[in-house]
Order: structure tokens, then C-alpha cells, then sequence
């Protein structure tokens, strides 16, 4: 059975309930204090925007209660991607603050000095294989260590939902990630049988103090839902997130799959849920909706356009596809919609604590 600790959270006490949903989650059972703990810090957008990417206050949490555990070797991993500049959203989402104030390293997964090695993985891997025929790459960091995946609770135009599982899809593939969004939830999959071989010790923390619904990650509709979660078990606090959006975690084919093949627990009854209440909670959020961009990609993924797919996603003139979205959700979309969505949100008492950061 999974277990998935969930308890309610103020922004007064946020830093404390960390501490204590850690415990709740039995964490140290997952990790061990000695070695190398990597915080996989979520950098969905360099533009801040409420349930997007890591709330600071996530980090601030998680960081300071391994750190008086005697977790000593801590480190902020970041990524960018075509689309996402890492070093400006690790500004603008305040994590540099945060991790400058407790003395934590960093590293940005893309760019040196993180070398890439070549990985072989012991499970049989259901698309990797297919998708990167010249052979799977991995940051040579990453054997032998601890991560915490640091996901925020949120919809998603392509996995239905984001969580635990989708976090790893930054740390573990390159640039050339999306060449992948056409098998997204089976390259999840994979990513989470890669993750089992190569970490000592994996966990999960989620943050919906901000949650998001709609066209996830960057064209989401903001609500304050003072949640936080954590689990050794990806597959369960993805499900138990799934479900309190409204959302049937076992329809979700990255979930299903995982729980049928022994991952993890997909099937909400059969997670304990340790903390808080949470047995009626529905949110009722919309995990199917898609922007204009999104539309564009679906085509390519799945539909008519799918024989393109090569060319216009993975040749010389791909580059065309990162800057048709750069274009909408940066100069079309965050200043007509979004801007105003973020100014009402920080004017709530998560905005508020956001801004003291």
C-alpha cells in the first residue's frame, strides 16, 4: 500500500508544516542522510506564475527540515528548456533567494559543468529505446544520490496532470525532451524505472498552496488550495494530487501504467492518506483543456501532421516550434491574460508571503 502524507497549510506556518508533513511521510525511510541529496527544483516558466513552477517557500521547507536532520549535502537542481531561460526563472520564482539564504549549491541540469553520460538501464524500457535510437544520456551526478522531486499541483495540456512523475522529465532528458511528448506518459514510465536504478533514495514533495487548472503549466487558471503533500511513493501522491482536482488518477495512462506494472500505487483506495481529511475533496479542475500552442503541438503528436513530425520537430527548423510558443505565451498570452491572473493572486495571503521572499 503507498502512503501519502497531506496535511492544510497557512502561509504563517508554512515552513513548520513542511517539517512536520515530512515526518508524517516517515521521509527518512526513503533517504539517507550521508550522501548527496539533490532538491529537483520545477522550472516551468522564467516568468513567475502562481503554481507554475517551485513555490520558494517549498524549497525554504524542505531545505531547512532535511538540513536539521543532518542532511548536510544538499543541492538545488535546476533545468531550462527550449522554451524556459533557467537562470532568469530561478530569479524571478525567487528560489535563488531562498537557496543563497540557507547556503545551499546549485546546478542548472543543462549546461555545464554537469556532464551528460551514457546510461544503459537494467528494466526494459517501453520508448526510450525507440525514441533516442543512439542511446539514453543522464547527468552524471545523479547515481548514487538522494532526490527530492519538488512538483507543485497543477494540470497539465499534455499529461492531464503534473506531479512527482513529470518532475523527473527536466532532471533525467535533455534538451531534446520533446522529441518524447508524442509517448509522454510511457517516457514518464521509464523515467521512473531510470530513477529507481540510479538514486539511493527518492521522495516527493508537493506544493498546492497555489494549484493550477486548465491549460497547464503556463495558461492555468490560480487558486488557492493551502495543500501540501509528500510520499516516497511517485505513483501514489500523483494519484492522491489527481484526485483531489477531480480527476480519475487511473485514466491517467502514466499512472495506470506505473500501477500495473508495480511502480507504485495508482489506485486511490488503496493509498493510506496519513494528516489531514481529504476523503471528499474535489476541486472539480478541467485537465483536458488545451492553449492555442498546445493545439498546434497535438497535431504534430497525434494528429494529421503526425508523418511532419521529424521534420518540424527534429531537424534544422525546429527552432520555429520554440519560438511560435515563446510568441504566444510571453507576448501575447501572459500580457493580455496572465499579468492580470498574477496581480489578483498576489494579492492574496500566498501572493502576499510570495512577496516577502
Amino acid at each position: 500500500m503507498g502512503k501519502v502524507a497531506v496535511i492544510y497549510t497557512t502561509p504563517e506556518t508554512v515552513i513548520e508544516d513542511y517539517a512536520r508533513l515530512l515526518d508524517l511521510a516517515d521521509y527518512q525511510t526513503a533517504l539517507t542522510p550521508d550522501i548527496d541529496t539533490f532538491l529537483k527544483v520545477n522550472i516551468s516558466w522564467q516568468h513567475y506564475y502562481p503554481a507554475c513552477s517551485t513555490a520558494p517557500w517549498q524549497i525554504d521547507g524542505v531545505a531547512q527540515k532535511l538540513k536539521a536532520d543532518g542532511f548536510d549535502k544538499l543541492t538545488a537542481a535546476h533545468n531550462g528548456t527550449v522554451v524556459v531561460n533557467p537562470v532568469e526563472g530561478r530569479e524571478k520564482n525567487k528560489h535563488k533567494v531562498v537557496e543563497d539564504r540557507l547556503g545551499l549549491d546549485h546546478v542548472t541540469l543543462d549546461v555545464p559543468p554537469v556532464k551528460w553520460v551514457p546510461y544503459k538501464p537494467t528494466a526494459k524500457m517501453l520508448v526510450l529505446d525507440d525514441v533516442y535510437k543512439d542511446g539514453l544520456y543522464i547527468p552524471e551526478v545523479f547515481p548514487g544520490t538522494n532526490i527530492v522531486q519538488l512538483p507543485t499541483v497543477k494540470t497539465h495540456v499534455f499529461t492531464t496532470m503534473t506531479g512527482a512523475l513529470k518532475n523527473a522529465f527536466g532532471g533525467l532528458l535533455h534538451r531534446y525532451r520533446h522529441w518524447t511528448h508524442s509517448v509522454i506518459h510511457e517516457t514518464l514510465v521509464d523515467l521512473l524505472q531510470i530513477q529507481k536504478e540510479i538514486h539511493s533514495g527518492l521522495f516527493a514533495v508537493m506544493d498546492g498552496t497555489f494549484a493550477g487548472d486548465g491549460p497547464g503549466p503556463r495558461a492555468m487558471r490560480i487558486h488557492n488550495k493551502n495543500v501540501i503533500l509528500a510520499s516516497a511513493d511517485q505513483v501514489a501522491i500523483d494519484a492522491v494530487a489527481a484526485k483531489m482536482m477531480g480527476l480519475d488518477p487511473m485514466s491517467i495512462p502514466m499512472i495506470r501504467i506505473a500501477h500495473e506494472m508495480g511502480l507504485g500505487v495508482g489506485k486511490p483506495e488503496e493509498i493510506e492518506v496519513v494528516g489531514d481529511d481529504i476523503a471528499d475533496v474535489n476541486w472539480n479542475f478541467a485537465g483536458n483543456e488545451s492553449t492555442l500552442a498546445s493545439r498546434g503541438q497535438k497535431l504534430i503528436y497525434h494528429g494529421p501532421l503526425k508523418p511532419l513530425e521529424g521534420m518540424l520537430l527534429r531537424s534544422p527548423i525546429a527552432p520555429w516550434a520554440y519560438w511560435a510558443s515563446n510568441v504566444y505565451h510571453n507576448k501575447f498570452w501572459l500580457p493580455m491574460v496572465g499579468r492580470k491572473r498574477v496581480n489578483e493572486a498576489l494579492k492574496t495571503d500566498w501572493g502576499q508571503l510570495f512577496q516577502k521572499y
